[in-house]
């Protein structure tokens, strides 16, 4: 049975990473960015926005592929990106729990204290970390030194301003332009 609300109640609050506060409902399923009150913009993600927002998805068959995952979502995915942020920084990101809000239309709401660009390009730099990681189990010499090598040209900023400019982060299925 819902819990009956208090007329103009319009969710749960909680406390953003630069101490501000905010109702969830105040964060949509489209939103990628949040303009706080403090003056600053916070990146938003949710657990329905697909791990392809930040890399392509040939590059997310391959973590599904590599990653195993003992926990609720099945395959990994954007919680699990998210899970990888907090760990790093677990002082720039609140994770809130939606599930209980009917009307959210997700499940976990992140907000960050970085801006949406500069969370892709830290998402971007752990994905890199864990490919690093896993190359380096393969136990094969040559894939690893050409993994290196790949690496010292990747400039992940420069990645990330094309994969955001061919992106059409507006459209609701978050399509490559």
């Amino acid at each position: 049975m819902a819990t009956p609300r208090v007329p103009g109640d319009t969710g749960a609050e909680f406390t953003l990473p630069c101490g501000e506060s905010a109702r969830v409902s105040a964060f949509d399923l489209g939103m990628r960015e949040f303009r706080c009150s403090c003056g600053e913009t916070h990146a938003v993600v949710t657990d329905v926005h697909p791990p392809s927002r930040f890399v392509p998805e040939s590059i997310v068959a391959v973590l599904r592929e590599a990653v195993e995952t003992a926990d609720e979502f099945g395959e990994f995915g954007t919680p699990h990106l998210m899970g990888m942020v907090i760990e790093e920084f677990p002082d720039e990101v609140v994770a809130e729990d939606t599930s209980e809000e009917g009307a959210a239309g997700y499940s976990m709401l992140w907000v960050t204290g970085f801006d949406s660009r500069a969370l892709h390009e830290v998402v971007v730099e752990l994905i890199v970390e864990l490919m690093e990681h896993a190359i380096g189990h393969a136990e094969d010499p040559d894939a690893e030194r050409e993994f290196e090598e790949g690496m010292f040209a990747f400039d992940v900023s420069a990645f990330v301003d094309e994969y955001r400019r061919t992106r059409d982060f507006e459209d609701e299925h978050d399509t490559p332009v």
